[in-house]
């Protein structure tokens, strides 16, 4: 993730999307809303109308114009833990041949996460991408919390492998690992119903 690039702050569309103005409060607020309701899924009309219109945003923008809400989120939270699943899916789209090579390194010292993770041996790109992208998928059912540890598991993998390949840059082989242990802890909050 050393070379990932923050997106670029939401525009009038997300507001569109999503009633209220730009104030950080209000976007922070709105951010926590949309997490839920992507997470937990609407309850009546106009939280399916909301859902519906993210969605489109998403579809339109990129999902890096919804995720920018989640970039202040606490690591404890909905919003942070969607944040965190956002950063590890783009950078792994941008990267793969560098996410697989790291995949591939952190594995050896990591057997346990390996099987959590569950990336085809050996891990290509394309295969790398491919877990990414089915963990994401991840966040509409109702085993959210085996999402989180699936995510936990790869940036794991990933942050050892980066860490042993000695790229020059340990920071990010641990914030990595950091990200990995946010994770799994949002994955047990989500098991005891404190993940909000």
């Amino acid at each position: 993730m050393s070379e990932f690039k923050k997106p670029s702050l939401p525009g009038a569309a997300l507001f569109e999307a999503q009633a209220g103005g730009s104030d950080p409060a209000e976007m922070a607020a709105a951010g926590h809303r949309i997490a839920t309701l992507l997470v937990r899924g609407p309850r009546n009309d106009d939280d399916q109308g909301l859902v519906d219109r993210v969605l489109h945003l998403a579809d339109e923008e990129g999902l890096g114009v919804i995720a920018e809400l989640w970039s202040h989120a606490a690591p404890d939270s909905l919003a942070g833990a969607l944040w965190r699943l956002y950063l590890l899916r783009t950078w792994v789209h941008r990267q793969p041949a560098q996410a697989a090579r790291e995949y591939a390194t952190g594995k050896a010292y990591a057997p346990v996460h390996e099987v959590l993770a569950g990336v085809v041996d050996p891990p290509g790109p394309e295969e790398v991408i491919a877990l990414v992208d089915t963990v994401v998928r991840g966040i509409v059912s109702v085993h959210f919390d085996v999402t989180l540890d699936r995510a936990a598991a790869f940036a794991h993998i990933v942050g050892v492998g980066r860490g042993q390949l000695d790229t020059g840059d340990p920071h990010s082989a641990a914030k990595l690992v950091d990200t990995a242990l946010h994770l799994h802890h949002a994955a047990e909050m989500e098991r005891s119903g404190q993940l909000h």
